[in-house]
């Protein structure tokens, strides 16, 4: 039998006619068997054939439903919103008339979620077997209720940096040091974390903080380091404090809002961007929480100088006798001065551990060293800068036997930094030193933990009796002495080789990572690699932290506001851990 092919759909379409009867859709059609008028099904009833919803299928969409109000921040109340039942209705009736639940039930489902993530959190951070770092901050919410927000901070086993939320804790009594305290170490028992597994504690400069902080290193021993980022700030803002330049800030922020405001101001600069083929960038308004915005609002009115003043000019856009907006020529000499002294606090930001800190008050203390600026103004910033980095970080790179600086270790365990040409060479043999001590109790303390694991395990060998202990000689016992003490001393002495061999290599590049660095030469430096782990995992900035306030000012919305202080922690706990939800 040969087949024939042809393009048109004729030959499909009488076949149907005849053998495949379906009607329109309001043909009507005698029954041959019963005789009575029967409507006939069209395509189109097949096509569009209402969806059915199983019982499982809808847990499945309630189920994703609750992942999107949490992942995103909605509210809970979003489900009882006539757009969103309509949204459902349109792709799946069936689920939408008889499974769709409401605000109480998801915020159950909520509740049981949060107390999933809860125990997967706590699982996780049970099972690591090096240090804890802690970020910890204090936020007033739009209702005014207060929140400590604390994260935790680890390097895993394939070295990869973790981080998980683990309290947004409404506060009801007042901020002292010594309630901080108490709230912290509430947060460490609930997940059940012992205070010796806590290495440091990154914070903000704020005085209760910092009291609270100082109590904590007092009782366990916990590091206490200022949020780099915030430090930073406060020596900006400082030294932007002399008069003429906060006139001169304060004139270039009104240029900025007066462009921002008027509509006809923005459309003229344009034009006049276009007439003198200058970049048709906007203007940036700075944040004065945020040192680096200042800079990119200066560099952007310098840019746009010429056409700024231009449009200014325009008796259109100013009218006569109200050029107030201008900035003076001595301000634009002035800005000038500005953007190359702030440009170093700008391109040096870019670390995430605390290893890099060091070298970034030394590449910014050099940088304000090199400045040369002319005017009393731009010569009065660089001093008080250089002031400001000296009385906030000046003991940064200083490095005291009787007291453990974790920033220097950490930089010392860094690829990038293990010379410590930062340091004098006095103190870089201390600090080799130092290293040496802790890598020989690391690896003692890896000893101990085994043995204990054999004995544990019954593989320590038998218990001597009492005959065993009479019948063994006093040389007996000396040689066992003498082997034990042999063997430790040799176990020392291949810590001490590994590094001295450590810090004999060459750094690495500043731009590797030295997290991939440590993962590739685990099985060289196998004792320094854990102690490397308990120092790499402190962040140089308190960041994580804020993002938790960021995500809860998100979901205590002005339409949020009268949510309760437990949902508030909740749900910023599953936003925030949603890796796990």
């Amino acid at each position: 039998m040969e087949l024939a092919f042809h393009g048109s759909t004729t030959a499909m379409h009488e076949h149907l006619k005849r053998k495949h009867v379906v009607a329109s859709d309001d043909e009507v059609v005698q029954s041959s068997r019963t005789g009575k008028k029967i409507r006939l099904s069209s395509m189109d009833d097949f096509v569009t054939k209402p969806t059915t919803c199983t019982p499982r299928q809808a847990d499945v969409l309630t189920e994703s439903i609750l992942n999107m109000l949490v992942t995103d921040m909605r509210p809970l109340s979003m489900v009882d919103d006539q757009g969103f039942k309509e949204m459902i209705k349109q792709f799946n009736p069936d689920y939408h008339d008889n499974y769709l639940p409401g605000r109480s039930h998801f915020t159950k489902l909520m509740e049981k979620k949060y107390d999933a993530t809860f125990e997967k959190v706590k699982q996780t951070l049970g099972g690591v077997k090096g240090f804890f770092t802690l970020t910890a901050d204090v936020w007033t919410s739009r209702a005014t209720e207060a929140y400590l927000g604390v994260s935790c901070h680890f390097l895993s086993e394939d070295w990869k940096m973790k981080s998980f939320i683990l309290d947004t804790m409404p506060l009801e009594e007042r901020h002292t040091g010594a309630n901080i305290v108490t709230w912290m170490e509430e947060v460490l028992t609930k997940f059940e974390i012992l205070p010796a597994k806590i290495k440091a504690v990154v914070h903000d400069s704020g005085s209760n903080m910092v009291a609270a902080m100082r109590l904590l290193e007092e009782k366990h021993g916990w590091a206490s380091i200022r949020c780099a980022g915030h430090t930073l700030q406060l020596i900006v803002n400082t030294a932007l404090k002399d008069t003429t330049i906060s006139r001169a800030l304060g004139a270039a922020r009104q240029l900025v809002e007066h462009f921002k405001r008027s509509e006809l101001a923005s459309t003229r600069l344009k034009m006049k961007q276009e007439q003198m083929n200058v970049k048709k960038n906007t203007l940036i308004q700075d944040v004065s929480t945020r040192w680096n915005s200042t800079f990119h609002m200066i560099e952007r009115l310098l840019e746009q100088r010429w056409p700024l003043t231009a449009t200014l000019s325009d008796p259109e856009v100013m009218p006569r006798g109200k050029h107030y907006f201008d900035l003076k020529p001595d301000q634009w000499a002035l800005l000038e001065e500005l953007k190359q002294g702030l440009a170093p606090y700008t391109t040096q930001q870019q670390y995430t551990t605390v290893s890099g800190l060091p070298q970034v008050v030394k590449g910014l203390t050099r940088a304000v060293h090199q400045s040369q600026l002319e005017t009393s103004s731009g010569k009065s910033f660089i001093a008080s800068a250089e002031k400001g980095i000296k009385q906030r970080w000046g003991s940064i790179c200083t490095f005291s036997a009787d007291k453990e600086n974790p920033v220097i270790l950490a930089a010392a365990l860094d690829p990038r930094y293990r010379k410590l040409k930062f340091l004098a060479p006095e103190d870089v043999i201390r600090v080799q030193g130092t290293v040496e001590v802790l890598a020989v109790k690391e690896a003692n303390a890896g000893t101990h933990e085994h043995a204990k694991v054999q004995t544990d395990n019954g593989s320590g060998g038998t218990e001597k009796t009492v005959l065993d202990n009479l019948l063994e000689s006093d040389t007996d016992s000396q040689g066992d002495n003498e082997e034990a003490a042999s063997k430790e001393d040799q176990d020392v002495q291949v810590v001490r080789s590994e590094v001295q061999l450590y810090f004999k290599e060459a750094t690495v590049s500043k731009k590797d990572d030295p997290l991939k660095w440590w993962s590739e030469n685990e099985g060289r430096f196998p004792t320094l690699s854990k102690l490397a782990k308990s120092f790499l995992c402190i962040p140089a900035t308190s960041t994580p932290s804020e993002r938790i306030f960021s995500t809860a000012g998100n979901i205590c919305s002005q339409k949020r506001a009268s949510l309760s202080a437990e949902h508030v922690e909740k749900l910023t706990f599953l936003a925030m851990n949603n890796n796990l939800v």
